[in-house]
């Protein structure tokens, strides 16, 4: 039977504008009514691969933005004729003509621009686009998640190559921005949406163990929750629980993470106690309240509690956690929030559009983004926005009791560039919570972080494998990059230092990699490409150290290691990086890592060190 899209196209913009009605006059309806008529004569030519009309999408995507992120007038207007211009050829002008210049503003910002050449490719440039609209209003960005929302719901009847480049897209780019928005329901939609097109049968699989999971639970839960909600009724708080499980998205994640499968995956489930604040009460004063009621009937897990209301997460997330003992002996994971938490957990930084709220937002996030945006680099640029999006975070703090917020799995460098650029350059070592740690130690949630700096430290290459945050890496790069770079690439097999005999191949994309003559892959290449031989002079450079192993074999003796340390810090006046020893039958063998110049300096080393007393042998050894 022939659906009758028609009559489900006018019954769906329907049920929008009666929505609508309740929060816009008359005036405004009738501008929505005039917009989705526009809409729908322009794109009556046009069909969605499903072999729907085209109009489906547009009236979707307007009613994601009037009923789940609940904007007003013009961003619906907008929703309506978001592809009118790029799609038919109707013009923006034509849109302001009609709509007014609030409406031809959003449309212009979510409408691709069509170029002869793009400065990275399509889609960098796309992405350059929608956060250039991020200077003038969120809402534009809210309709495009709302784009990408139903284009993801809808992806099935793509091609799967189609498929796999959306999704893609959505789980790089547009789900950490709805996270760093705080629209936490989209986020987990989005992730979702990817996951299940990019992996198919995983989806499915976790869809269904999860399935079985809630229906073997399910009555122990409803004790659990029912038990609450009598508690707090006798204890005169007005509230209510939901069971909100986590998806099959989320427990892939912990399950890679932690290195276990899904029967080992903790929390797949929290229960949320949602309440309206005692009359005169705070938030926080009745949340507490709640923890007090509950932990004097369950057993509190301890150290479980985590405060997310006076330390509320980057994104604008809100709620007071903690873990309590079930009556099946199990760890429950509670999220105590007020409805407008939750709310605000929803809607995100459209939640209280007070003009200075979102201008504070729109501040912040522009702060963020605006060193980001402006560079040149495709990839690294997609890298460094989405890394900006911080998509999860903790809040750690100085001596002081300053709260600074960073990603999940950011270490004490990160901290250090936070708080001052000079402080990340010279930090020497860390401080966390007293303990004397190592500037590469990754923090946790609350952590007090202290950290000890030395003029003579300055950042090394790899640095840049122990940092997560934007201003750190982009510190560390331009740092590295004044130094000097070198021409060549070394070989990661035999490691040679200048002053070896050394030989280069030129590979494709014009950079030289330089080998020992002897190298087992330079004569395999030799071999086999020896048009690509080129002569190299790879020179001494004073920048620049190399990582360098020796072994030494000696007769064990009394200040025989203090010996090898001395000769190698103050004769030599080189830096340790590694001292690993093994003795046996009077018999010690030591491996030493340093770092040198030259194979010149190397080899006065190994002659300085066997001139020691004791010392029968000296050897390098390739470093891995």
């Amino acid at each position: 039977m022939e659906t009758n899209y028609d009559a489900l196209i006018r019954c769906s913009a329907e049920e929008l504008f009666h929505r609508m009605e309740q929060k816009v006059s008359t005036k405004e309806i009738d501008r929505l009514r005039a917009a989705f008529e526009f809409a729908r004569e322009a794109h009556s030519p046009q069909r969605r691969k499903s072999g729907e009309p085209y109009i489906i999408h547009p009236v979707c995507v307007a009613r994601i933005v009037a009923e789940e992120l609940e904007l007003g007038a013009d961003p619906v207007i907008a929703a309506f004729l978001h592809d009118v211009v790029e799609d038919t050829h109707y013009t923006i002008e034509d849109i302001r003509e009609r709509f007014g210049d609030d409406v031809a503003f959003l449309v212009g910002v979510v409408t691709k621009e069509k170029k002869d050449k793009y400065v990275q490719s399509k889609q960098v440039d796309n992405y350059r686009q929608i956060l250039a609209s991020m200077q003038y209003d969120v809402r534009a960005l809210l309709i495009k998640l709302a784009d990408r929302l139903h284009n993801m719901r809808t992806l099935s009847s793509m091609r799967p190559d189609k498929q796999m480049k959306i999704a893609g897209e959505t789980d790089y780019f547009y789900a950490p921005l709805a996270n760093r928005l705080g629209l936490y329901h989209v986020k987990t939609e989005l992730e979702n949406l990817s996951f299940k097109y990019r992996c198919p049968r995983e989806f499915a699989l976790l869809e269904k163990l999860l399935a079985e999971e809630f229906e073997q639970k399910d009555r122990h839960i409803r004790h659990f929750t029912s038990r609450i909600e009598r508690l707090l009724e006798e204890g005169g708080i007005k509230a209510r629980t939901e069971v909100r499980y986590r998806r099959p998205y989320s427990i892939w994640m912990k399950m890679h993470s932690k290195g276990c499968d899904f029967a080992h995956v903790d929390t797949k489930y929290y229960v949320r106690v949602i309440y309206q604040p005692l009359e005169s009460w705070s938030e926080k004063d009745t949340s507490l309240r709640i923890y007090s009621i509950l932990t004097d009937a369950f057993k509190e897990r301890p150290g479980s509690v985590s405060n997310y209301i006076d330390a509320p997460k980057e994104n604008g997330y809100q709620s007071f956690q903690v873990k309590l003992l079930n009556d099946q002996g199990k760890w429950e994971e509670l999220h105590i929030s007020s409805e407008r938490m939750v709310r605000n957990g929803r809607l995100g930084c459209a939640a209280e559009r007070t003009d200075d709220n979102i201008q504070s937002w729109l501040n912040k996030f522009n702060e963020l983004l605006k060193e980001v945006a402006d560079r040149d680099e495709g990839l690294d640029f997609m890298d460094d926005v989405t890394s900006s999006f911080y998509y999860d975070d903790i809040m750690v703090f100085t001596p002081k009791g300053r709260g600074i917020i960073l990603p999940k799995g950011a270490t004490a460098l990160d901290f250090a560039f936070e708080i001052h650029s000079r402080i990340g350059e010279h930090a020497h070592y860390a401080r966390i919570n007293g303990k004397l740690s190592s500037v590469k130690t990754v923090l946790k949630r609350g952590d007090c972080v202290e950290i000890g700096t030395n003029e003579e430290t300055e950042p090394q290459a790899d640095w840049l494998t122990h940092v997560s945050t934007y201003k750190a890496r982009k510190f560390i790069t331009t740092y590295l990059a004044r130094q000097g770079k070198s021409d060549f690439i070394r070989c990661p097999h035999c490691h040679p230092l200048p002053g070896d005999e050394v030989i280069g191949f030129k590979k494709q994309d014009g950079s030289i990699e330089v080998h020992k003559r002897n190298c087992q892959t330079a004569i395999r290449l030799a071999s086999q490409d020896g048009d690509s031989i080129v002569a190299v002079n790879f020179d001494d450079d004073t920048n620049r150290l190399y990582p360098v192993r020796i072994s030494v074999r000696a007769i064990d003796r009394y200040h025989l290691l203090s010996d090898l340390v001395e000769c190698i810090t103050e004769k030599l006046h080189l830096s340790m990086r590694g001292l690993r020893t093994e003795t046996a039958d009077n018999i010690g063998v030591c491996t030493i890592d340093f770092a040198v110049h030259s194979m010149g300096e190397l080899q006065t080393a190994m002659e300085s060190i066997g001139a020691i007393p004791g010392v029968d042998e000296v050897q390098r050894i390739d470093v891995e």
